[in-house]
C-alpha cells in the first residue's frame, strides 16, 4: 500500500486502536486537545527510551498547553503495558501491530543500516490541532533536543482552552 505522507496543513489520519492498559484511543477531530503524536521504532531500545523518557518529563509542559502525548510503534500491547510501568510514563502508547497507523502517517519506510535494507517505522513527530489540521512535522527524528522543540512549536500553537 503507498500512501502519500501528510505534511503541514493537511488532515491528520484518524484511527482507532488498541492501547496500553486494554483501552482503545480513537483519534478523531475536533477534539478538546491538540496532540503530539510520535512514532517510534520500538518499546525497551536506547533511543525510544531516552524519547520516552523525554516526554514523559515535559507531560505537564505540555498539558499546561492543552496538549495530549500519544506515542505509536508496532509493539503490542503487553510490550507497552511493561514499558510504560518500567518507565513510569504517563502517557498513552498505542498498539499499531497492523502498521495501518504507520502507514497512513507514511512512516512505514525502507531503512538502511549497514548495508542491509529493512522495513521499519522513522522516528517521525507530528503536532495537530484540535481540528485536526496538522502544524508540525518532524521526520527522521533525532532524540536529543527533540521534545524541546516540539514544545516550543506547541507554544507557538497555543492550543490552550
Amino acid at each position: 500500500m503507498t500512501t502519500t505522507a501528510p505534511d503541514v496543513g493537511d488532515t491528520a489520519p484518524g484511527f482507532t486502536l488498541p492501547t496500553d492498559g486494554g483501552e482503545t484511543l480513537s483519534l478523531s477531530f475536533p477534539r478538546d486537545k491538540a496532540v503530539v503524536l510520535y512514532f517510534y521504532p520500538k518499546d525497551s531500545t536506547p533511543g525510544c527510551t531516552t524519547e520516552a523518557q523525554d516526554f514523559r518529563d515535559r507531560t505537564d509542559d505540555f498539558a499546561a498547553l492543552g496538549m495530549e502525548i500519544v506515542g505509536v510503534s508496532k509493539d503490542s500491547v503487553k510490550s507497552h503495558d511493561n514499558f510504560k510501568a518500567k518507565q513510569e510514563l504517563t502517557f498513552t502508547l498505542v498498539s499499531d501491530t497492523e502498521g495501518t497507523c504507520c502507514e497512513a502517517y507514511g512512516v512505514w519506510v525502507l531503512k538502511k543500516n549497514y548495508g542491509r535494507e529493512y522495513m521499519g517505522i522513522e522516528r517521525s513527530t507530528f503536532l495537530i490541532d484540535k481540528d485536526g489540521t496538522i502544524a508540525q512535522v518532524w521526520r527522521k527524528v533525532r532524540v536529543k533536543g527533540h521534545v524541546e522543540a516540539v514544545l516550543e512549536a506547541a507554544k507557538d500553537l497555543d492550543s490552550r482552552p
